[in-house]
C-alpha cells in the first residue's frame, strides 16, 4: 500500500485522516480512508453508495468518533478517485458485481492493517446496502448492521421493468454495454439538479455541501451507470431477494419520501430479518443520514447506542438462516 490523496478541504472531517491505495491486481487500484480515534470501542465500516467518494463521510467519521467509534471505507471501483474502469470516467461501470467483494474484503483488511479497533459494524447506504447485504451473507465480520436507503430494488416503472431487463441483457455483454443506461448521462446529479425538489436531502446546506465537492474537485464527478453495471444490478438485487436473511442484528433507516431505490423491496426484507428493525424517518429523502440535523442526530445517536448495545455479541460475522 502507498499513499493515497486526501481532500481534507472538503471533507469536514476529522484531522486525523489515513488515505492509501490498495492494488487490486493489474492496474486497478482503490482508494482507501482510515479514521482512527483515541479511545475508540470498534470500528465502523461505511460501505457508500454509487456516485460516493471518502471525502463526504468526513462528517461521519467526526460523529462516530464523538460517540466512541472508529471508522474506515473507500472509494469502490469505478467511482471515487479509486480506477475507473471503462474510456469515458464519468460512466458508473463494473464488469460484474462480484467485483464488489473484492473492494470489501480488502476494506477488512485494510481496517486491521491500520490497526482499528475490534468489533467491526457496518453502515451502509444505497448501492452499499446491495454489497454490504451479500458481504454478510458471506460472512463479513461485522458484531451488528445498519443500512440507510439500501438498494434492495430500484424504482422503475412497472411499465418500464420488463424493458430494461430486456434491454440490459441483449447488449450489456457488448460494447454498448459500457454506455450509459437509458435516461442517464454524464452529469453528476447535484451538479445539474437544483435544491428544489432534489431527491437526496431536504436540508439545503447539506446539498449546497454536496454541490462544492465536486465543483472544487472535478475528478470525483459521476454520471449515470452503464447499462452492463444496471443489468449486474438488477441480477444481484432478484438474487439477494430470494435469500434467506443473515443471522445479524440489523437496523434500517428509510425515509417516508425515498423515491430512488424500492421501499417495497426493503420492507419486505425486514419483515424476513429476525430480530431486525426498519425504521421510517418521517419527510426524509434518500440520504437519511445527510438530512436535517433534527432528523440525521437522533438516527446516528440510535445507531451509536445499537452498536455498543451489540458489542460482546458472540457472532463476530453473519450466518444465514
Amino acid at each position: 500500500m502507498s499513499e493515497a490523496p486526501y481532500l481534507s478541504d472538503i471533507a469536514a472531517g476529522p484531522e486525523q485522516a489515513i488515505c492509501r491505495w490498495v492494488d487490486m491486481g493489474g492496474a486497478l487500484r482503490i482508494r482507501m480512508g482510515a479514521f482512527p480515534s483515541p479511545g475508540a470501542r470498534g470500528t465502523v465500516l461505511v460501505f457508500t453508495g454509487r456516485t460516493e467518494f471518502i471525502e463526504k463521510y468526513g462528517p461521519f467519521a467526526r460523529d462516530f468518533a464523538l460517540r466512541g467509534l472508529a471508522m474506515a471505507t473507500c472509494d469502490w471501483r469505478g467511482q471515487g478517485l479509486s480506477s475507473r474502469l471503462v474510456a469515458d470516467p464519468c460512466v458508473g461501470h463494473v464488469e460484474d458485481f462480484a467485483d464488489y467483494q473484492a473492494d470489501a474484503r480488502a476494506l477488512v483488511e485494510f481496517a486491521r492493517d491500520e490497526g482499528l479497533p475490534e468489533p467491526y459494524f457496518l453502515v451502509a447506504h444505497s448501492l452499499g446496502g446491495c454489497i454490504g447485504l451479500r458481504s454478510l451473507m458471506e460472512g463479513l465480520p461485522v458484531r451488528a448492521a445498519v443500512f440507510s436507503a439500501p438498494m434492495w430494488g430500484i424504482e422503475i416503472n412497472p411499465v418500464l421493468r420488463p424493458l430494461a431487463w430486456m434491454l440490459t441483457a441483449l447488449v450489456s455483454n457488448s460494447a454498448l454495454g459500457e454506455r450509459y443506461a437509458p435516461g442517464t448521462g454524464r452529469e453528476t446529479y447535484v451538479d445539474v439538479e437544483p435544491f428544489e425538489g432534489n431527491q437526496l436531502t431536504t436540508d439545503q446546506a447539506t446539498y449546497e455541501w454536496l454541490k462544492s465537492q465536486t465543483t472544487a474537485h472535478p475528478a470525483l464527478q459521476l454520471g449515470g451507470p452503464s447499462i452492463r453495471w444496471l443489468h449486474g444490478a438488477l441480477r444481484e438485487m432478484r438474487a439477494l431477494a430470494a435469500m434467506p436473511s443473515p443471522d445479524m442484528p440489523c437496523l434500517t433507516f428509510l425515509g417516508t419520501n425515498e423515491r430512488i431505490v424500492s421501499p417495497s423491496r426493503i420492507h419486505d426484507r425486514m419483515r424476513r430479518w429476525p430480530g431486525g428493525e426498519l425504521v421510517m424517518v418521517d419527510s426524509a429523502e434518500h440520504e437519511v443520514l445527510m438530512e436535517r440535523p433534527t432528523m440525521r442526530e437522533p438516527c446516528l445517536d440510535r445507531i451509536a447506542a445499537f452498536f455498543h448495545d451489540n458489542a460482546q455479541s458472540n457472532t463476530p460475522a453473519a450466518r444465514t438462516g
